[in-house]
């Protein structure tokens, strides 16, 4: 049956499923407050880098800071004067520890095969077949497994509870986050009578910003609204993309854990992307366009990949209002030599990227990755040469594996402007190993 109407045919589940969602409770900042003896219920703390400015975004703040109002990711700039509070230093190491606590935790009551890491602080879990065994139902086993993450860490989690994973997360981000008990649970039924007419959509797992202005274009802003909207307009206006949007307006979800861990996608590709901490000029962009694409050329050695295009993105400043810059190059054969894609790369930058316009943050990407047996050879590329750049880059990756990514360095990273150094010992972007540095703020009532 072709899409158009709400009674397509589809494949039934083979059994009824239960799962749960778990999310560590602004987990940075709760970290923080454990490490430091407070609760994060009622301590204001922000995770900041203090060394940085006023611009700076802080990481996570804590739940009691949430109830005054102010938003998780703002900048530091935007929390109120009048608000006392704990800025702490980002330790990006210290959270992957605990984060691979309380995942062993999980590992006492459940097979890795059916949990899915979603994020650092976030799991699905496919309880179905543990019920039996622990003769609880699903919402008694995700209070069995938040009791314990708090018991042993000191951290508070969320937990929702669904029969697929779609109503696990949103019963976790919409229902469970405003519950005494953390708590939630929704079933397709219920779903219906609790979440069909919720405000605003973008509360809603995998509804984009952009996906809810062009519904508001037409006057959609429920669920309940995208559920008996014509099909046929809804493909004609997200494509392939309508089917997971009409799935979820019904609250279903047919993709399981076991789907999501057997993915393998068509295409790989492999990026890097860097915010620079203030507005650099032409010239010093395209340095940190060179150590970037230096360090992902590496990437590619260590996983023996190779590529034959590249997508650069440069965004200039805010204050020029400016349209950012982006294309593609297209190599006349698959490598990854550094001596190859460097210089190609460095051109597309110098042909792309206007001098008149401060650079603020860089993005790269290598498209069509393939395994390197697929390598291939140029006439007009020696193969010995490639093959003795080859030697010298996965030498360059053993010492870094052995001694640390700063044991060995390029001249270009001793430029003033260069990143890679400072970037090597931080954790996405931000400190990894930090002395646990404490400023308090004080409001300033006036």
């Amino acid at each position: 049956m072709m899409p158009g109407t709400n009674e397509r045919i589809r494949q039934p589940n083979s059994e009824a499923r239960s799962y749960i969602c778990i999310d560590l409770k602004s987990f940075y900042a709760s970290v923080e407050c454990v490490e430091r003896g407070l609760d994060p219920m009622t301590t204001n703390l922000v995770v900041a880098d203090p060394d940085r400015t006023e611009k700076t975004i802080c990481l996570a703040i804590t739940p009691a800071m949430k109830k005054l109002g102010i938003k998780n990711r703002c900048r530091v700039f935007e929390i109120p004067k009048n608000v006392d509070y704990i800025m702490a230093e980002p330790r990006m190491s210290l959270y992957m520890d605990y984060s691979t606590r309380i995942y062993r935790i999980y590992l006492r009551y459940i097979s890795s095969e059916d949990i899915h890491v979603y994020s650092v602080d976030e799991v699905f879990i496919d309880v179905t077949h543990y019920l039996r065994l622990y003769g609880m139902t699903p919402k008694e086993l995700g209070k069995t497994l938040i009791a314990a993450v708090f018991k042993e860490t000191g951290i508070t989690a969320t937990c929702g509870v669904g029969t697929n994973m779609f109503l696990a997360k949103i019963a976790m981000d919409i229902i469970a986050k405003k519950s005494p008990d953390f708590m939630g649970e929704l079933d397709e039924e219920s779903y219906k009578e609790i979440l069909w007419d919720h405000k605003p959509l973008r509360d809603f797992w995998m509804i984009g910003p952009g996906t809810v202005r062009r519904l508001e274009k037409y006057g959609i802003t429920t669920m309940r609204e995208i559920a008996h909207t014509d099909e046929d307009f809804l493909y004609k206006q997200f494509g392939i993309d309508a089917e997971l949007l009409i799935d979820h307006a019904w609250g279903r979800e047919i993709t399981n854990i076991s789907d999501v861990k057997a993915y393998v996608p068509k295409e790989n590709s492999l990026s890097r992307s860097q915010i620079l901490p203030c507005d650099y000029c032409f010239e010093e962009g395209e340095l940190i366009l060179k150590e970037m694409m230096d360090l992902l050329c590496l990437d590619m050695v260590d996983k023996d990949f190779v590529t034959d295009s590249i997508t650069i993105h440069i965004s200039y400043s805010r204050e020029c209002n400016k349209e950012a810059a982006h294309g593609s190059v297209h190599l006349d054969f698959r490598t990854n030599a550094d001596m190859v894609i460097i210089p190609a790369v460095t051109e597309l930058y110098q042909d792309i990227v206007s001098k008149d316009y401060p650079v603020r943050r860089i993005a790269i990407s290598c498209n069509r990755v393939v395994h390197e047996d697929y390598m291939q050879y140029n006439l007009f590329v020696d193969s010995e040469t490639l093959k003795k750049d080859r030697n010298v880059q996965q030498a360059v990756i053993d010492i870094k594996k052995r001694y640390g990514k700063n044991a060995i360095l390029k001249g270009m990273n001793y430029e003033d402007k260069a990143t890679t150094r400072e970037r090597n010992i931080q954790i996405g972007g931000h400190k990894g190993y930090g002395e646990g540095k404490t400023v308090y703020v004080r409001g300033d009532e006036s």
